[in-house]
């Protein structure tokens, strides 16, 4: 999993490349922590994921509960087949998706 960040005007923005599974959320948690602390809106772009499974939802889950109290959260570039993970889910209703 690569992780690349940027954080800009209180935008933090998260871009994943790889699989987001049960190996890999831990350190994206972790990577991700203090400037989604600090940040008042959070976009995570999608365009490079792979592969998202529960433990990758429930950090979505998460991350949006918590940005729900500041800016919000978007999530973009969702790829066909997490689109597909998203809406089976119910996800796809719940988050803010471009």
């Amino acid at each position: 999993m690569n992780i690349t960040r940027s954080f800009e005007n209180g935008v933090l923005t998260v871009a994943l490349d790889g699989k987001l599974d049960t190996a890999t959320t831990p350190t994206v948690t972790a990577e991700i922590e203090e400037d989604v602390n600090n940040a008042e809106k959070l976009i995570i772009d999608m365009k490079d994921l792979k592969y998202i499974s529960s433990a990758g939802l429930r950090l979505l889950l998460s991350l949006h509960k918590r940005m729900s109290k500041k800016g919000g959260m978007v999530v973009k570039n969702v790829n066909d087949t997490n689109m597909e993970i998203l809406d089976f889910t119910g996800f796809a209703d719940i988050l803010n998706i471009e």
